[in-house]
């Protein structure tokens, strides 16, 4: 009996420790810049394109790095905001994908990652995606209805928060989730962790808050973020909306099922952006 007994508190101990872990490691375990590195691997001109370093400051001192990559014959720009691991560097496929596209590139990386500086976390992935929209719009003086909002996995929930707060051509959300708290259910399912869970991004909100044309773009054989968080997310937007459907993992589907997406994105640009300029 009392070697059960001190199973049982050794199992409860380990589960408070778990839970303190949970509540106070939240940061370190969502924003990854050091997985693989901070270091910049490679450039633009890798895939043969123009690019100017961006440099600009958030409305509460932090300075951020970004390039602004030029396509040939641009019909609009493309903000892209990445996952929580690595930097811009690791995005050059995404680059490629949005230049051939014919779509100038805005790639940031966040606080704490990359070339910028700081410490990363929810607010702060906020004030710098609201940083860089207004470098786009001040300091590159863009029409907003020539920017689309894009962002893919946890930069989802930036572009939609983004989106929610301004008036864009559309925007673009891909293999994200519907909030940070379903996502920490779906990974700890034993732990209480709609108590525990700090971080919030309530993507399904922003989205539903959107009053940009938007495209959901999801793999049915995404291991991470499960189908039914992108179809959630299609539901909550308002119309025009549409959803795209790819086949291939979290992370390389848009590669697996390059010739869908492609052509998916393009059909969604056409209409939000290459018309618009039509009826303009």
């Amino acid at each position: 009996m009392r070697l059960v007994l001190i199973l049982l508190g050794a199992a409860a101990g380990f589960y408070v420790l778990l839970g303190a872990l949970l509540f106070f490691m939240q940061e370190r375990m969502v924003f990854l810049p050091n997985l693989p590195g901070r270091t910049l691997e490679a450039t633009p001109q890798r895939l043969g394109l123009d690019y100017d370093d961006a440099f600009f400051e958030t409305d509460d001192g932090v300075v951020l790095h970004g390039w602004y990559v030029h396509a040939r014959d641009a019909r609009g720009t493309v903000l892209f905001f990445h996952g929580n691991a690595g930097n811009i560097s690791h995005r050059l496929d995404s680059i490629a994908i949005f230049a051939a596209l014919r779509l100038d590139v805005f790639i940031v990386d966040y606080r704490g990652y990359g070339q910028s500086e700081g410490t990363p976390g929810e607010q702060g992935t906020y004030r710098d995606a609201d940083a860089a929209w207004r470098y786009l719009v001040n300091d590159r003086q863009l029409n907003p209805d020539s920017i689309v909002i894009f962002g893919r996995s946890l930069g989802g929930a930036v572009a939609a928060g983004l989106a929610a707060e301004t008036g864009a051509a559309a925007l673009i959300v891909e293999s994200s989730f519907t909030s940070a708290e379903d996502m920490a259910a779906r990974l700890y399912p034993f732990m209480p962790v709609r108590l525990l869970t700090r971080l919030r991004y309530p993507v399904v909100e922003y989205v539903a808050h959107n009053r940009n044309p938007v495209l959901i773009v999801h793999s049915r054989d995404d291991e991470i973020v499960p189908f039914h968080m992108g179809e959630e997310l299609y539901r909550a937007a308002s119309e025009p909306k549409a959803f795209l459907e790819l086949s291939g993992d979290h992370n390389g589907a848009f590669l697996l099922d390059r010739d869908r997406y492609v052509a998916g994105l393009d059909a969604f640009l056409a209409a939000q952006l290459d018309e618009r300029t039509n009826r303009d």
